[in-house]
């Protein structure tokens, strides 16, 4: 199957995916304003092209805090990977392994950091943290995280409550899934999910279950996780997260100049602008928009980095081009591992990494270092 775009991954795994997990992956919050938005910015965002440059010697490489890359791209910590595909996150994480990008494993992982480890033998990757009420499981997850040898720590900063997902209430997406007769029938027409996931033995919340006292099945983690998201969430959590972790430090969900400079106060050693993927604060402007105000605020102090609504290596060229020392895909992953699975993802990337390469030397670019707003007109 011959696969040019990430378009093309995403329409194979919506026939691939169940309804009900497709559509927690390609959703917004409320009206679905900020997620849409994400995507028509980055399109109004033009390129200038250049003719008669010596573009023989190219290359993406690139480091996001110190560490090389083969691209300025990691993969998104992301929710429910393990039902868009089993082992959905041992598969991302080899397949970023392979392609020589960061990826992210996220705290609701199915797949626990240890088995995730295990799958890479040891290759170091990032983890991220949700900031629970609980601050010893918060520690000993951190710890747990050096010992899978995971070199980078990213903290999620605004999901301290949850925005409403209209699709998700409509399709009955729950911790367990209700299994109403319309979402049976609708599994049962998907023969290869369901083999696949017959033949996983990773089913619950790794990170979770067994690791906290009482919490042993799905139905005590649904009953504990409900009352861990944490309201209070502040700097000072940020400061003490930071001196008990020790390693290279990202925020992620900032959207406001004013954050920015209090996560290059708290120790922070990169920020992600991101309003997570639009399905938090609707109405809230895209990633794009405000990418550039913040890299001029404090780009100089700290690395920023950009999510959201990249669908392309172009994408990723624009925001490199508007200050983003890195950049993250969750959906585009998502859409790989759907539709095909680890060969999916490395499919992803690879697509990705191409239209990069080839826009960044129709822009009469080289190298990453040499990407500037200069390339860009809006319109």
């Amino acid at each position: 199957m011959t696969i040019t775009c990430i378009e093309e991954l995403r329409q194979l795994a919506k026939k691939r995916v169940p309804k009900m997990f497709y559509d927690y992956v390609d959703a917004g919050s409320w009206t679905e304003y900020s997620y849409r938005a994400n995507e028509s910015d980055l399109r109004r965002i033009e390129f200038r092209q250049r003719v008669a440059v010596d573009i023989a010697e190219r290359s993406t490489m690139s480091r996001m805090i110190g560490q090389e890359v083969a691209m300025p791209v990691a993969i998104a910590p992301t929710g429910l990977t393990g039902m868009i595909h089993p082992d959905g996150k041992i598969h991302a994480a080899r397949a970023a392994k392979k392609f020589g990008i960061p990826f992210t494993l996220s705290s609701m992982s199915i797949c626990s950091l240890e088995a995730v480890s295990q799958a890479t033998e040891g290759h170091p990757f990032w983890f991220q943290l949700y900031v629970l009420r609980d601050r010893q499981f918060v520690a000993n997850l951190i710890d747990r995280a050096k010992a899978a040898n995971c070199n980078a720590l990213v903290v999620t900063m605004d999901l301290q409550v949850f925005g409403q997902r209209h699709k998700d209430i409509n399709n009955g997406l729950s911790t367990p899934p209700k299994m109403t007769l319309r979402n049976v029938l609708n599994i049962a027409s998907k023969p290869r999910w369901c083999w696949q996931m017959l033949n996983t033995k990773h089913r619950n919340f790794g990170n979770i279950i067994g690791h906290v006292s009482g919490v042993d099945n799905i139905d005590s983690m649904v009953e504990w996780t409900a009352q861990q998201y944490d309201p209070r969430l502040s700097w000072q959590d940020i400061e003490w997260i930071k001196r008990h972790w020790g390693g290279k430090l990202i925020v992620k969900g900032i959207m406001d100049v004013a954050d920015a400079q209090r996560a290059v106060e708290a120790g922070a050693d990169a920020l992600i602008v991101s309003n997570h993927g639009g399905r938090q604060l609707d109405g809230v402007s895209s990633s794009i928009t405000l990418l550039p105000e913040i890299v001029a605020a404090v780009g100089d102090r700290i690395e920023v980095h950009f999510d959201g609504g990249i669908r392309s290596g172009q994408d990723v060229l624009k925001a490199v081009a508007l200050g983003a020392r890195g950049t993250y895909i969750g959906r585009s992953m998502l859409y790989g591992l759907g539709a095909m699975g680890e060969e999916g993802v490395t499919t992803a990337l690879s697509i990705i990494r191409n239209e990069f390469d080839l826009s960044m030397a129709f822009c009469g670019k080289t190298g990453v270092a040499d990407i500037d707003s200069g390339i860009l007109r809006v319109r």
